[in-house]
């Protein structure tokens, strides 16, 4: 399977641009935050990607970072939600928007993605609570330098911790520490994510200090 691709972009569309490789043109579709990041055409440019395959269709979708291609892969599989879907609600949230809002169960966030209504919006979040502190852990790896021209096949994902505003470690050294300690990784998911959200250039320790006191027994 094609996992990540680099090479020159010689044509933007809508909704995918097309990458030549070595005189190999591949057509990889991205969401609307993607590709307002990448420069135009003649510029070069890299991306991991992930394949689709149907009867009838091979389709690369192309993401900046591992992290948001391994959300994509995760909310391709709740019922309901295919590659479109996915890059919609990508490009809506980005990868930290959709790790925070199905952490603390915020399904209303999700139906800013264009078409993705209620039911599928608490579908996500349901069917994903307790596999999305994985992936909130890994790191949002820099991307894949763009001057080699290359086609890399797919390898086992590292995990990392998770890109914070300006402790890029502080999120995931707090999950671990949570959930060390006895907790959940959905309760320390949930709760690390709300903190961040009101203390965004919090260290480590201070995100585990807020936490711990949001899970705290009340009364």
């Amino acid at each position: 399977m094609i996992g990540r691709i680099a090479g020159r972009i010689d044509y933007r569309g809508n909704d995918h641009v097309l990458i030549d490789v070595r005189g190999v043109g591949y057509l990889v579709y991205c969401s609307e935050r993607t590709l307002s990041a990448l420069p135009g055409v003649g510029g070069m440019t890299a991306l991991y990607t992930d394949l689709l395959v149907r009867e009838d269709l091979l389709q690369l979708f192309g993401f900046p970072t591992l992290v948001e291609k391994e959300w994509h892969r995760l909310l391709m599989s709740v019922q309901g939600v295919g590659a479109k879907a996915s890059l919609a609600i990508l490009g809506a949230l980005g990868p930290e928007g959709v790790g925070r809002a199905i952490a603390i169960g915020d399904w209303n966030s999700v139906t800013a993605a264009k078409g993705i209504g209620a039911k599928t919006a608490q579908r996500v979040v349901n069917e994903l609570k307790d596999k999305a502190p994985v992936v909130m852990a890994m790191g949002a790896a820099p991307p894949p330098a763009p001057d080699a021209g290359e086609v890399i096949e797919s390898a086992p994902l590292a995990v990392a911790p998770v890109a914070a505003p300006r402790d890029p470690g502080a999120q995931a050294e707090a999950l671990s520490a949570l959930t060390n300690l006895g907790y959940s990784p959905g309760e320390a998911a949930g709760a690390v994510a709300q903190v961040a959200g009101e203390m965004p250039e919090a260290a480590t320790a201070d995100l585990i200090r807020a936490a711990l006191r949001r899970l705290a027994p009340k009364g």
